[in-house]
């Protein structure tokens, strides 16, 4: 696919690696279209005749339903959909220094699940359907973790990272047949705020050393793999692990 013709949709452009890949990807596709949440930081985004911005509960399957609708509809819709949506969590599954109780909370796994998974399924299923009725060829790049491994102290999020990585090999034989690729990328430890958020500086010291090029990912390494993906038509169904080597 010529990068320079796609339209290109992002779950959870507003922040973070989002934001990054909508303001860089915006400037050389033809269209990006942008769904998130939160209505201060979507405010932010500029609009233009090539970059759109849509409020939208990823995690409600009506709303995603009807917002989808409106961007093929209105601009004929889309050929690239980047997941990228997610939220980071850590919590043991027994926490035996906690006073109150000691297992892994219900309503955080709940949220986490339905963030990084269902979410993906919703808009997906959506993007997918308007794209066979309109006979569109595409591509799905899902966004993973290296954490889809499994990595201590994060039950909920690496289980719906791995599920992602299981749901991007299925469509990938289910939607060949309509010329629409399903693929993922698995980032390792990059260097962005939700990163910082996630960790303390003992351990971002200690995943960076553990990481055999020695330091954090690049965010244009990420952008540079997501534009590999677009263009390389025959890239499918695989997890593109960009680590820089790390292993949990």
């Amino acid at each position: 696919m010529n990068l320079a013709e796609s339209k290109i949709l992002i779950t959870g452009g507003a922040r973070g690696i989002g934001n990054y890949l909508v303001q860089n990807l915006s400037e050389k596709a033809a269209k990006v279209f942008v769904l998130d949440n939160n209505e201060e930081l979507l405010s932010s985004i500029k609009q233009s005749d090539k970059l759109f911005t849509y409020k939208c509960d990823v995690t409600n399957p009506e709303n995603v339903k009807t917002t989808i609708n409106s961007i093929f509809n209105e601009h004929g819709g889309v050929n690239v959909l980047i997941n990228n949506a997610g939220i980071i969590h850590n919590e043991l599954l027994i926490n035996f220094l906690s006073k109150d109780d000691k297992k892994h909370g219900i309503s955080s796994w709940n949220k986490v699940v339905d963030v990084n998974l269902n979410a993906v399924f919703y808009v997906t299923s959506s993007v997918v359907e308007n794209m066979v009725a309109k006979k569109m060829n595409g591509v799905i790049i899902n966004i993973s973790s290296i954490s889809a491994q499994g990595n201590v102290g994060q039950s909920a999020y690496s289980a719906t990272k791995a599920a992602v990585e299981a749901l991007t090999k299925t469509w990938s034989k289910e939607l060949g047949m309509f010329k629409i690729r399903s693929t993922c990328i698995a980032p390792g430890f990059f260097e962005t705020p939700s990163t910082r958020e996630s960790l303390n500086e003992n351990m971002l010291n200690k995943w960076q050393k553990s990481v055999p090029l020695g330091r954090l990912g690049n965010l244009t390494e990420l952008e540079s793999a997501v534009e590999f993906i677009i263009q390389n038509d025959y890239f499918n169904g695989k997890i593109l692990k960009l680590d820089g080597g790390l292993t949990i």
